[in-house]
């Protein structure tokens, strides 16, 4: 039985997660033997090495030099990219997550951004870069908070004030991009301080999708759901194949985000032109029904080449365009989030067989619904 030190936060859904996806490797393959260390980490190393283990798969901590003299195949979930590059990491794909981040504000109609992160996270870092680049190829600018130096690294009760001070001075209404889930939820607290509307005033979207956090802000925090349980999963199979001294061409295992899970604190339609607003509604009400170009156009009372110059000014699509992102996201959430066979998605959206289906999903997605599905879903 081969014996494996899990070296991961359990106080976030992000470490629980992956826990949970090494956990299930290990009832297909194994069983292994696990040591979570309640106490201080340091205290512990002596007696890891009386336990004898044949594998690792830890935050990249203070300690980690400290772990790497014990010469036991490694997997690192990192915070920053400085960690020793011989090792296999597991890394959240930040491209991929503020993406969908200003995909997702984008569709709003909103038209000022901001992004709130931490200064001394990498992640948080690349995730602004990303976030303000997608922003500016949609032709917006993007507002980005900084930490004063004088404030101290996890000092939330004297950094209130400056956030504050911060989102006062944005235009409104304004679609914040939060780091993670803590983030956002500062953000909430403040905006309830300073009393401004979520998300009438501040439309705010967080990542993790940690249910705990989401839920006990007021309102609920819209958040980016990540692949967090199948990158376990995954870390788990690759430090076996270390442990077997198998070949590995593997190094990197990216934690990708699956899809937006909206709650009150981004469910806004911030689109100043009547018509444009009352399509979208149309569209999204309807979109599990196989509707038309010509539908949506019916329902405003205009002419379609004017709905059309509308749409494109005031959201940057097409009418058809709007009804392929909102029933994609639809059959995404279903694939994810329910039991529903292929079939029935099929006849809900009204497809004419899952072949059809599977093409138009496809050519979005790049990935078929069952591969989707078995990425994305919990296992």
């Amino acid at each position: 039985m081969k014996r494996i030190i899990l070296l991961l936060e359990t106080s976030r859904a992000f470490g629980r997660q992956l826990i949970i996806g090494i956990a299930r490797y290990s009832r297909l393959n194994g069983p292994w033997s696990f040591y979570k260390e309640p106490i201080d980490l340091k205290s512990s190393v002596p007696h890891l090495t009386t336990w004898k283990p044949d594998g690792i798969i830890m935050r990249d901590s203070l300690i980690t030099k400290e772990l790497l003299k014990l010469r036991i195949p490694t997997i690192l979930a990192i915070h920053n990219s400085s960690y020793p590059k011989n090792l296999p990491v597991i890394k959240t794909d930040s491209s991929s997550i503020a993406k969908l981040a200003s995909e997702h504000l984008i569709e709003k109609g909103l038209k000022n951004f901001a992004f709130c992160g931490f200064n001394n996270y990498d992640w948080s870092k690349e995730r602004r870069f990303y976030f303000n680049r997608f922003i500016s190829e949609a032709g917006y600018k993007t507002h980005n908070y900084i930490l004063p130096k004088r404030i101290k690294k996890n000092d939330w009760e004297n950094e209130q004030q400056h956030v504050s001070n911060w989102i006062k001075t944005l235009p409104k209404p304004v679609g914040i991009f939060a780091c993670n889930d803590d983030r956002g939820q500062h953000i909430l607290e403040v905006c309830k301080l300073i009393d401004l509307k979520v998300p009438e005033d501040v439309a705010v979207v967080g990542v993790d999708n940690d249910p705990m956090i989401c839920e006990i802000g007021d309102p609920p925090l819209t958040s980016i759901a990540l692949n967090v349980e199948s990158a376990g999963y995954e870390a788990a199979k690759l430090l076996d194949g270390l442990i077997e001294k198998k070949k590995i061409s593997k190094r990197q295992i990216l934690v990708s985000p699956s899809h937006i899970v909206q709650r009150q604190s981004s469910n806004i339609l911030a689109v100043d032109n009547a018509e444009v607003a009352l399509a979208i509604r149309y569209i999204r009400n309807n979109a599990k029904n196989k509707i038309l170009v010509k539908d949506v156009v019916k329902t405003t009372g205009i002419s379609r080449r004017a709905l059309e110059r509308r749409f494109r000014k005031t959201i940057h699509r097409s009418i058809y365009d709007e009804i392929k992102l909102v029933r994609i996201e639809w059959i995404s959430k279903l694939l994810i989030e329910s039991d529903l066979s292929i079939s029935k998605i099929t006849s809900l959206f009204n497809f004419t067989d899952v072949e059809h289906i599977s093409r138009y999903f496809k050519k979005e997605k790049g990935i078929g619904l069952r591969e989707f599905r078995k990425l994305h879903q919990p296992r």
